[in-house]
């Protein structure tokens, strides 16, 4: 039984990659404390075991499903790159690639002084900074140095061995460095630097009217007395006079009969009254006026919609500025979601929202229609996935990642997976502007992002396994210092250089120290410290440079060491 097991992996390599996948996604689940492995480096782990049974697997393969993460990668960072890069993210964007600069000095000091070859500094670099991305790019800089099929085979094989081995305080340490030392380092208590920002960023208003003043909507009908407010009134002062709390009338009975109305209509004594707003001011409006149970007043179709934010007008507006907008009567933000982690951002009155930001709405169709039609496009949920526009920007990006300039000999190329993600890039900031086409829906965003990389890791594990052994021989355990050395370094000088260049808020710094090691794990662990998604502020913009830049210095470091 072993033998045809073992036979049949190896004729049919496919099988392999799929049990490669298979056993990788669950050492990747397994936990120990609240740590880890996470699926690259279980796949990585499963397939190095699994190529001890020598089996060979064409290099189309990884090239093929590793140009599809690329692309992935890049059309996910999209709008936060650009906007990073061209508007008020720029700090951010330009610390981002500050400290990517660092991560890369720090590998290669390590590399020269312990005189690491081109494969072991590469997968030093990945693993150190947990960016498995890099790793394609330095293979196709590895094939392109002009070595022997032997030599080139071995270079290449040292990768996942020096990934392996220190990739595991590449993660850990990135966490440990910003949660437990980074609040020492800026000399701040993080959880009071954070309730201070939350207080800034309400404006005035009482903590709580950021959370939950915008969610936790109910309607109730109500019967209005004779002489008292909003009686009298039309339904704009009435609304007016409760803007803060935003109520809103939904539906009006009088004399029986359910009437039409606008902002004029003024309310009368007797009126059966539908009113919307947050569950713990509509009941207060029980004091004054009579409940009463009407369902077909209440049956107005409500739903929830996921609404990007295109229009250039609101892009850096507050919720409180969109809020007082005309258009926003009777609707309410119950979420946003922002970059290619789908990062939860929190609501305060003076949180900025930006162009691509998804904002899930709660009102009735015809509010959320005229706020679709002020603010976006609303992304209702479809399956289907626009493969003119993907197929296009990859060949185009490969196109231009292929032309090659030779600078001193050396021939420098993005290659055509670096082609892919500046093609992603571009078609997500344009379907970030305008949503009409190139739509990736969020599960198959995933499958080519989470996919394709460990296709492509699962391969690179099989083809190393046979050699990984002695190239963990030739290298040493030693490494795994170096890996140390090359993770803290950036992450110890971060904050700091947030704090006293950039001038960073104390209470997002250690985001954007996250971020620009795109390590979403770590910004976490800070928020458990500071017991608040404050952090996550800063988040977003360095994680969508600095996952660029990262990638692309896998072929950088290569180009460097040789």
């Amino acid at each position: 039984m072993i033998d045809f097991i073992v036979t049949t992996l190896r004729n049919n390599p496919e099988l392999a990659i799929f049990l490669t996948l298979g056993v990788g996604y669950w050492l990747g689940q397994l936990r120990i404390g609240k740590f880890q492995l996470g699926s690259v480096t279980g796949v990585l782990l499963a397939g190095i075991l699994i190529g001890q049974l020598d089996i060979t697997i064409s290099p189309q393969v990884k090239s093929i499903f590793f140009i599809m993460f690329l692309f992935a990668v890049g059309y996910g960072v999209g709008p936060q790159f650009v906007r990073g890069i061209a508007s008020d993210g720029a700090p951010q964007a330009l610390f981002a690639v500050v400290v990517t600069l660092l991560c890369l000095l720090s590998v290669y000091i390590a590399a020269k002084i312990q005189g690491y070859d081109v494969g072991f500094a590469a997968g030093l670099l990945a693993g150190s900074q947990t960016i498995s991305a890099s790793i394609g790019l330095a293979t196709d800089a590895i094939n392109g140095l002009g070595k022997s099929a032997a030599e080139t085979k071995e270079l290449l094989s040292h990768i996942p061995v020096a990934y392996a081995v220190v990739y595991l305080w590449g993660t850990i340490g990135t966490g440990l460095i910003l949660s437990i030392i980074g609040p020492k380092l800026l000399g701040v208590n993080i959880e009071e630097e954070c309730k201070r920002y939350e207080a800034e960023m309400h404006g005035g208003l009482p903590v709580g009217s950021g959370g939950t003043a915008w969610r936790q909507i109910e309607m109730r009908a109500y019967q209005l007395k004779d002489g008292i407010t909003p009686v009298g009134k039309s339904i704009a002062e009435a609304e007016a006079e409760h803007s803060e709390s935003r109520i809103f009338v939904e539906g009006i009975r009088r004399d029986g009969k359910i009437i039409d109305f606008d902002e004029t209509t003024v309310l009368q004594a007797g009126d059966v009254v539908a009113a919307s707003a947050r569950r713990d001011v509509i009941v207060t409006l029980g004091h004054n006026h009579e409940e009463v149970e009407d369902r077909e007043l209440l049956d107005v179709p409500a739903e929830s919609v996921d609404l990007v934010l295109t229009r250039k007008a609101f892009n850096g507006k507050t919720i409180m500025e969109l809020a007082a907008e005309k258009f926003a009567r009777g609707v309410y933000l119950s979420k946003i979601t922002r970059g290619a982690t789908s990062v939860d951002i929190p609501i305060m009155p003076k949180t900025t929202v930006h162009r691509g930001d998804i904002l899930t709405i709660v009102g009735t169709r015809k509010h959320t229609d005229r706020v679709v039609e002020a603010v976006g496009y609303a992304d209702r949920p479809t399956d289907a996935t626009d493969m003119v526009w993907v197929g296009i920007a990859i060949v185009i990006g490969g196109l231009i990642g292929a032309i090659t300039v030779p600078v001193s000999g050396v021939p420098i190329t993005l290659s055509t997976s670096g082609g892919a993600l500046i093609a992603g890039i571009i078609l997500g900031w344009l379907r970030g502007v305008h949503p009409t086409f190139g739509r990736v829906p969020s599960g198959a965003l995933w499958i080519m992002n989470s996919v394709g990389l460990n296709v492509f890791i699962a391969v690179v594990g099989i083809s190393s396994g046979p050699t990984f052994v002695a190239g963990l021989q030739q290298v040493g355990f030693g490494i795994f210092f170096w890996g140390i050395f090359a993770t803290s370094v950036p992450m110890l000088l971060a904050p700091l250089i947030g704090k006293y260049i950039f001038k960073f808020d104390p209470a997002i710094n250690l985001g954007v120290c996250g971020g620009a090691r795109t390590s979403t794990a770590s910004v976490a662990m800070v928020g458990d410290v500071a017991k608040s998604s404050v952090p996550m502020l800063g988040y977003t913009v360095p994680y969508a440079v600095a996952n660029t830049t990262l990638t692309l210095w896998g072929l950088v470091i290569v180009l460097l060491i040789a």
